[in-house]
């Protein structure tokens, strides 16, 4: 990744395709657009151009994007052209003619980074509304891609600085007699309301993650119990293998579903019970550690099936009875037949109850490992600040780590390892 360089991608996915778009960023946009769409249209206004050299490769729409007004911050454009396999390929070709290179992935969102245009919270909402499957998981993201978390960290970071002026202000000018030597009410209700908000945020990191990530739900119990069937009638799909014979699932198989805009990840496991077979016995240590892990443990009863112990979990635990249709089970919280349907969809409304109670309400904006550490990291510093009120050189230092902990978090500091693997997730053009 060069500075000054002038990239190019095909920013709209895999071809053949109706229309295809390729992106420019850099100094030789306005040059390239010369050359090939025979000038620079009107700033953020589509045109319709022959789009060539001297050789007419296509026809199709361009904007361009002046710095430092683009996503970029530098010179932007966009080609909007038929998504032909070859005919883009001509059109990469002739720009590498006049100098751009490929881009590297998250290359366009890096520079935006660099150019000051997005922060590392918001370039890490973008990545997040990329991915996201469900309503809840393109809410969450599009609000910390638009700087409501932002907003928020900036909010703290000014009480800090309110908080360090008067510890400074004590340092500096302890002989002035217009300073006085305690610190007024309003210092210690701004530095207890700043612990309340990040403590808040703080908690809503689990269910956050729960938004991002996925409710992981764990089809759990004896060998032909009917995880597998289960699966199948959930997803609609026959994804796992169905047998009579034990044994026949020995890994963990991951099925996404969304159940009212909530992604839960269903994990068909191993029966459990003792065996002789190594491949077995290592399907039921994972199946054991995917049980300790899940947020939600679906153990499966069947009448058919004698029952083994449950394992510890830290999740919620349903008990769910199968194969209805062929005799009840004791001690069940809800019974469903694959064959019939019965109890399926009463189901399904259950884990979408359960979902809503772990995600929330409105989406948490912080879901992140990063995020949970850099708000640990403050709440730290702050009990530290309050620890050393005695001493105004060590309050002012701790005030200052709370500070950039908050920092170190949107990516003012430190930002570069945080970097290297996040725009490497990122797809190229983006």
């Amino acid at each position: 990744m060069q500075a000054g360089d002038t990239i190019m991608a095909l920013s709209s996915g895999s071809l053949p395709a109706g229309v295809a778009v390729i992106r420019l960023s850099g100094p030789l946009v306005r040059g390239a657009l010369d050359a090939l769409a025979g000038g620079v249209p009107r700033p953020r206004v589509m045109s319709l151009r022959h789009i060539g050299q001297g050789q007419r490769l296509d026809q199709g729409l361009v904007a361009f994007f002046p710095a430092p007004n683009s996503f970029t911050g530098e010179d932007c454009a966009e080609l909007q052209v038929h998504g032909s396999p070859a005919g883009v390929k001509a059109i990469l070709s002739e720009l590498r003619s006049l100098g751009l290179r490929l881009a590297e992935a998250g290359e366009f969102s890096r520079r935006a980074f660099e150019n000051g245009k997005l922060d590392l919270v918001e370039i890490e909402g973008l990545g997040d509304l990329l991915n996201a499957d469900t309503e809840k998981q393109r809410q969450q993201a599009l609000a910390r891609y638009d700087g409501r978390l932002t907003d928020q960290i900036d909010h703290w970071r000014d009480t800090l600085l309110d908080l360090r002026a008067e510890i400074e202000a004590r340092l500096d000018f302890s002989d002035e007699g217009d300073v006085a030597e305690d610190l007024p009410e309003s210092w210690q209700r701004q530095l207890s309301d700043l612990e309340v908000a990040i403590a808040a945020a703080l908690a809503s990191v689990e269910s956050g993650r729960i938004v991002r990530e996925g409710i992981r739900v764990a089809l759990a119990g004896a060998p032909n119990a009917g995880k597998s069937s289960l699966i199948n009638a959930l997803a609609r799909s026959d994804i796992a293998i169905v047998s009579d014979e034990a044994g026949t699932t020995r890994d963990v198989r991951e099925v996404p579903l969304d159940i009212g805009g909530q992604l839960f990840i269903l994990l068909d496991l191993a029966g459990l019970r003792e065996t002789e077979s190594r491949a077995e016995a290592e399907g039921i240590r994972r199946a054991e550690r995917a049980i300790n892990e899940a947020d939600i443990v679906l153990w499966l009863r069947a009448p058919d099936a004698e029952d083994v112990a449950q394992p510890e979990t830290r999740g919620r635990l349903l008990t769910i009875g199968t194969k209805a249709d062929i005799g009840p089970v004791k001690g069940q919280d809800l019974s469903v037949s694959t064959e019939t349907g019965q109890g399926l969809e009463t189901l399904i409304e259950r884990l979408g109850r359960l979902g809503d109670g772990m995600a929330g309400g409105e989406p948490a904006l912080v879901s992140h490992t990063r995020d949970r550490d850099a708000l640990v990291a403050a709440l730290e510093a702050l009990a530290e600040t309050r620890a050393a009120l005695g001493d105004w050189e060590l309050a002012a230092e701790s005030l200052r780590r709370a500070s950039a902990a908050l920092e170190r978090l949107i990516g003012r500091i430190d930002a570069e390892g945080v970097l290297d693997r996040l725009f490497s997730s990122f797809c190229i053009g983006k």
